[in-house]
């Protein structure tokens, strides 16, 4: 894939980043939640560090996040003791109402996993596949055990290939046309206008609104969920359909944000075409493309005000607090960490400690400033009165 990238929007830079920063410490947390009692050996993190990648030692990140992780010494067999780690109280609280914020967002996880599915040509997908849109679509691991024994008439495992290993396809059974109403359809109904595509760029790039214009007025809008899969007649057609599916499949994900790696999974899927980027670069009014840590991350520009989503989902929510929680953390340790290198430099005679006399002799020649300052002004008050000095 070409190493392209939109200009740059330090304000969807900054939404990637904060993003990122605490995707380690998710999955750290989904480690501890396989554990009946959420707890567990510090070397069973340490064996998995290269996985998460990351480098050095388990110990020292897990203190880098005192807000988050507590270690403790327990039983490890034969009376021998050995470092465990676990939720905080705060944390483990956290974890809870994400928990229940997950299990009170199921109806909706159908609704989105459904919307998928008709998107798909065949109204299926690889349950191997579908992994990769778990995250982005808020779907837990154990999704699969969660939605379909309550949604019997609208989902369906099959296994086409018996003889194939990871073969096993996600069906939709049926048509819900409630769902099949695009993000673009749902805003021109609320308006009572045509769907269109809406540029999300400041008024000053003029260029760009002006492509966008033509390429609406080029063709009509194509619904993603059209149930004719045949391909559109014209490339003007297809490109439309193309970037209609591209939006509406942002539409449905937590951030409105997807690695171009997983989108082009689905190229065949989705009918996307072979150049998919560069496809996403020609329509900057409505995708901003990222490569920071060198992956490429496709962003619905129109889901974010600054670097702030515009609607969270509860999910969201309870995640941005477990986020928060680990940005205290990680400042408790920054702060804690500087405070040791300053007494460290302080003893090597590196520092200079100001004596409290040095101090208080500052703070007495601050105050004289201050009194000759305002005495000057006084002066020239009472000197040219209260106009201007010519």
């Amino acid at each position: 894939m070409p190493r392209w990238s939109s200009p740059k929007d330090p304000a969807l830079e900054a939404a990637l980043r904060r993003n990122r920063r605490w995707v380690v410490n998710n999955q750290i947390k989904r480690l501890l939640l396989r554990f009946p009692s959420r707890t567990a050996p510090v070397r069973f993190l340490q064996s998995r560090f290269k996985t998460l990648d990351l480098m050095g030692r388990a110990a020292n990140w897990l203190g880098k996040y005192p807000s988050c992780f507590e270690v403790f010494s327990a039983d490890a067999g034969g009376g021998e003791q050995e470092p465990h780690f676990g939720f905080t109280k705060r944390m483990a609280a956290l974890v809870c109402a994400e928990e229940a914020a997950v299990a009170a967002s199921e109806p909706a996880m159908a609704d989105r996993l459904a919307r998928v599915l008709m998107l798909a040509r065949g109204r299926r997908l690889q349950v191997s596949k579908l992994a990769a849109l778990r995250g982005p679509l808020g779907l837990p691991d154990d999704y699969l055990l969660r939605l379909l024994p309550a949604n019997t008439d609208l989902f369906r495992l099959t296994n086409p290939y018996p003889h194939r290993r990871n073969a096993a396809e996600l069906e939709l059974l049926r048509w819900a046309p409630s769902l099949a109403v695009s993000a673009v359809e749902a805003a021109a109904a609320a308006s009572d206008s045509t769907p269109r595509f809406t540029c999300s760029l400041p008024a000053s790039w003029v260029k760009s609104h002006a492509k966008m214009e033509d390429f609406n007025a080029s063709t009509p809008y194509i619904s993603p969920y059209s149930e004719e899969w045949a391909l559109p007649g014209t490339d003007a057609e297809a490109d439309k359909r193309s970037v209609a599916v591209v939006h509406e499949l942002l539409s449905l994900t937590l951030w409105r944000k997807m690695s171009i790696l997983k989108l082009e999974h689905f190229r065949r899927e989705f009918g996307l075409p072979e150049d998919t980027v560069r496809m996403l670069l020609r329509h900057p009014c409505l995708f901003y493309v990222s490569n920071r840590y060198k992956i490429h991350t496709v962003v619905l520009r129109e889901g974010y005000e600054g670097s702030e989503l515009r609607e969270k989902d509860p999910v969201v929510v309870a995640k941005d607090r477990l986020g928060e929680l680990m940005q205290e953390g990680l400042h408790e340790y920054n702060q804690r960490r500087r405070a040791m290198n300053f007494e460290k430099k302080r003893r090597r005679g590196e520092v200079e400690v100001k004596k409290e006399k040095e101090v208080e002799d500052e703070e007495v020649a601050r105050l004289d400033s201050a009194e000759k300052r305002e005495e000057r002004r006084r002066f020239y008050k009472v000197l040219f009165g209260d106009g201007n000095r010519e």
